[in-house]
């Protein structure tokens, strides 16, 4: 041969395909079963020891291998008890190894070598005392076996390690099984002493009243009671016993004896603590209870939840407040309802503990915000003194107390100074009263200061102390007209009027002033009262002329337009009859009115072709810069509007036509006009209001 590959003649096809996964599904169907070694059957001892020899050799080879594999040692342990050779079965590789000792017991049981399994659990718990799983299979061992003095010497050896609850529980449901109660009470006295917690307290005592044996049950929550005695700590860890000692005499319809637990409880815990025992005492007097002991309990239950929120955020006021109301509400019911005079003494104690716990959370930093609530509790605090409790001295204290806290050089407040005055004028100190607005106003002057105190003077009718406070208000802020208003008002009550004329003159003249057409409205009016009409209409021009008031025009009392629309009609007749000076009057003052009325409708139906009337300027008073309507009259649209001006030129020449009938062309050139208004902007509305400002009918 020349070692090349044959070569395939036939390239095609077979006949049959056989796919991938035939080819699968009959290796699987042809493949034969799994080898088993065969079975071997020893027909006599010689084989049989042959049989052991080789097993044994194939154990301790692989232990061999691995010896610190404990499974391999429990494979070789079992095949030897299999074998029945228990003598080799005893394992001592690890005497701390708890999988060797159960394994080891439970094959010396299956085997029922009984005592074997009693020496080998009493060598492990011995080796192992702290090893529970232990002690249950041997005290379940002894019981099994009915050996119930054998359990019970097994619950002793192991309860002198003081083991957990389940054992001792474990302990007492034995002897519950066969019915050695007092055994179990006394194991419950050992359990005590071991382990003091509330709940063993409490599983005593249901054990005691379950067994009816009430007086040894409430013998248990009492000595439990004085057992916590009366530290914080340790009272609020023995709410579970109050609970289910109050439950426990609920359930002997003993609701006077509950509601007394429940109380001695929830005077000793605090109540930010107390929110479990607080809800059971709800329920209680929801059930139980009258309907005063159901709002006692549920003041409880808010008093804890406000407790809560402030230990999260001791600054929120608001909660301060609705505490403090709580508080309040409760000492009103208390005294309404006849309570004695120690009830309505701690009652009076928890709302000042209150107020007290709440002023002491000053704001932090200097700004103004954050003191408004703070002082407003200062506030309750004295009127709660002053009106419920008539403590009066206590109240002016609160009062200086609060005074003395506030930064005057940064802020102030002046209801704290009004309301500390006015407590003062309640007592009949009028001298003090005065004294306290006296240093608020030297001390930080202010727009409410100022107020109060003249309020103050004028319902006492002491109008020589209001003139003297307004001249001390004007000089702090000439330029408050209000100020101005109120001082020419009092003048006027008090007939007065030259200084009232005197109080207004110099008010206008002030440089600045905040609204100067408020106080010239007020002083056109004060003329008008007077009868005083051509002062009046004098004062009106001047405003209209004065700069201050350029923006905000003054509105004519309606008794002087009715006055002005005679005089209007008055002049037209001397236009007729040949007195044209007052009907220029007329004229010019009505022209100011025709272009305030056009410069609303601009306003309100203009476009972005209207043309501008409007001019920024900077205020000479102030410095800043304003906007300002600009009136324009004839001269002026000469120059700017030239359409305009040439229509007022057709206007009097078609008037200088009718000469004649001089009244009726004044009317005509108006409704021209408005014609034009009407026809440039189709506005009606405003054509109309031009047309009956000037009588037009």
């Amino acid at each position: 041969m020349d070692g090349r590959a044959p070569r395939i003649k036939n390239r095609a096809p077979a006949a049959i395909q056989i796919t991938a996964e035939q080819l699968l599904r009959e290796a699987q169907e042809r493949q034969e079963s799994a080898f088993r070694a065969p079975k071997q059957r020893v027909e006599d001892f010689e084989e049989l020891n042959e049989y052991r020899g080789r097993k044994r050799k194939e154990f301790e080879e692989r232990i061999r291998r691995t010896r610190g594999s404990i499974k391999e040692w429990l494979q070789y342990a079992n095949w030897e008890a299999s074998q029945n050779e228990f003598a080799r079965s005893p394992l001592h590789v690890d005497p701390r190894s708890i999988q060797l000792w159960l394994s080891y017991t439970e094959m010396e049981l299956k085997n029922r070598n009984v005592q074997h399994s009693r020496n080998l659990f009493d060598r492990a718990v011995t080796l192992l005392p702290r090893v529970d799983q232990l002690w249950y299979k041997y005290v379940y061992l002894e019981e099994l076996l009915q050996n119930v003095p054998g359990a019970r010497q097994v619950f002793e050896r192991w309860m002198q390690w003081e083991p957990d609850d389940k054992a001792w529980q474990a302990y007492i449901k034995m002897e519950e099984r066969y019915g050695e109660m007092d055994r179990a009470s006394a194991i419950y006295e050992r359990w005590i002493a071991v382990r003091p917690d509330p709940r063993v307290w409490v599983k005593w005592g249901k054990f005691e009243e379950e067994r009816q044996r009430l007086d040894k049950a409430r013998e248990v929550f009492q000595t439990a009671l004085d057992f916590y005695g009366d530290d914080e700590e340790q009272v609020e860890k023995a709410q579970a016993v109050f609970s289910a000692f109050a439950k426990m005499e609920t359930r002997l319809k003993e609701y006077e004896r509950a509601r007394v637990i429940y109380k001695f409880a929830l005077a000793r815990i605090p109540r930010s603590k107390s929110a479990g025992l607080y809800a059971s005492y709800t329920k209680f007097e929801k059930q139980f209870g009258t309907r005063t002991t159901l709002e006692t309990t549920v003041l409880g239950k808010r008093r804890i939840q406000y407790e809560e929120e402030l230990s999260h955020d001791g600054r929120n006021y608001d909660v301060w407040f609705d505490y403090a109301r709580l508080e309040e509400g409760a000492f009103r019911d208390l005294r309404g309802e006849g309570a004695t005079a120690d009830e309505e003494e701690a009652a009076m104690g928890r709302v000042r503990e209150v107020y007290e716990r709440a002023v002491a959370q000053v704001p932090p930093g200097g700004e103004k915000r954050h003191w408004r609530r703070y002082i407003f509790l200062w506030l309750d605090y004295a009127l709660f003194e002053e009106i419920e409790t008539k403590d009066y001295e206590r109240a002016r204290q609160i009062y200086q107390t609060a005074v003395t806290l506030v930064p005057h050089k940064t802020f102030t407040f002046a209801k704290l100074w009004i309301m500390f005055a006015r407590f003062e004028v309640r007592r009949l100190d009028l001298p003090a009263a005065r004294k306290i607005l006296g240093s608020a106003i030297g001390l930080c002057p202010k727009e409410k200061l100022f107020k109060g105190y003249i309020e103050l003077e004028t319902d006492l009718r002491e109008f020589d102390r209001v003139r003297k406070l307004y001249e001390k208000y004007l000089e702090f802020d000439p330029a408050n007209a209000s100020a101005w208003i109120k001082y020419a008002e009092i003048e006027s009550q008090l007939e007065d009027f030259a200084r009232t004329r005197a109080i207004f003159e110099l008010g206008i003249s002030q440089p600045t002033l905040s609204m100067p057409e408020l106080l010239w409205k007020a002083y056109i009016d004060f003329e008008i009262e007077e009868g005083e009409r051509d002062t009046a209409r004098s004062l009106y021009r001047a405003a209209h002329l004065s700069q201050r008031t350029r923006q905000k025009p003054i509105a004519l009392p309606r008794a002087m337009r009715e006055e002005e629309e005679e005089e209007d009609e008055e002049a037209e007749q001397r236009m007729v009859a040949g007195d044209p000076d007052r009907a220029r009057q007329v004229f010019d003052h009505e022209r100011v009115a025709l272009l305030e009325v056009w410069k609303t409708f601009e306003e309100t139906h203009g476009t972005s072709t209207t043309p501008p009337n409007k001019k920024r300027h900077v205020d000479q008073e102030t410095g800043q810069m304003v906007e300002d309507w600009e009136l324009v009259f004839e001269d002026d649209e000469r120059e700017n509007n030239p359409t305009t001006f040439k229509f007022l030129q057709m206007a009097h020449a078609w008037k200088n036509n009718r000469s004649k009938d001089a009244s009726k062309s004044v009317l005509a050139c108006i409704y021209c006009y408005c014609y034009y208004i009407d026809g440039k902007h189709g506005d009606e509305d405003a054509t109309s209001d031009v047309a009956s400002s000037h009588g037009g009918d």
